[in-house]
């Protein structure tokens, strides 16, 4: 006989913010849901242009760069991702959701200090301030799927709502760009976690069964 105690549960999804500096995972967001779908694009980066440089083709592409590539594709994840407080009554919310939105929402804002800090500056007469650096963040799904990531869309729907207006429940359509050792400085820890990433890409590759070409209806050969 099965007990539920003996029921395993799944594994959640969720978000963790790193201290890029010394790699150390500031936050760790556990989404409520896992989302039900997975909307993901991967565009190759390649080398040439589109088409062929000639032969009656239309293209503009160099041949010779036809089967090259300049990089590592550019990987894109939309998700929706369900946040309700009715669905956990024995925790105490006084606040609705609001705590849940903040700390997706701060992942795409600079904190106060960080704005404070950078209006001293101005103030100073300093030429030239860089960009607001923010924390490093990895989309986890799995132990097999762990990358980094920046959040490039972050869309909230809020549909219910308790006495003191503060939110309930809400749908948030979340878009995520996967950051590759193109995109992040050499050194940097999320660019060892990228090629981690692709390394486990490679590993399930390797455990695909292969075809044969007669199931291809070519048994004689190309």
């Amino acid at each position: 006989m099965t007990r539920y105690a003996d029921i395993r549960k799944p594994i959640r999804s969720g978000i963790v913010v790193v201290d890029s500096q010394v790699g150390v995972p500031q936050r760790i967001i556990v989404l409520q849901f896992n989302p039900d779908t997975l909307e993901r694009q991967v565009a190759p980066q390649a080398a040439g242009g589109e088409g062929d440089s000639g032969g009656g083709g239309s293209g503009g592409g160099d041949r010779n760069e036809a089967l090259r590539l300049k990089g590592p594709a550019q990987e894109t994840w939309k998700f929706t991702a369900e946040i309700d407080a009715t669905d956990q009554l024995d925790v105490a919310a006084p606040e609705g959701i609001h705590p849940e939105l903040a700390v997706l929402e701060m992942l795409v804002q600079p904190t106060t200090a960080q704005l404070l800090a950078a209006s001293k500056l101005t103030k100073k007469g300093t030429i030239e301030i860089s960009p607001i650096e923010t924390p490093l963040t990895l989309f986890t799904w799995g132990s097999k799927r762990v990358m980094p990531v920046r959040l490039t869309e972050l869309s909230v729907n809020e549909s219910a709502f308790d006495v003191n207006l503060c939110p309930i429940r809400a749908s948030l359509s979340i878009g995520l760009k996967v950051l590759t050792v193109s995109d992040l400085p050499a050194g940097h820890p999320g660019a060892a976690l990228y090629l981690a990433h692709l390394a486990q890409k490679e590993q399930l590759a390797r455990r695909a069964r292969g075809g044969s070409l007669a199931q291809l209806g070519l048994g004689r050969g190309i």
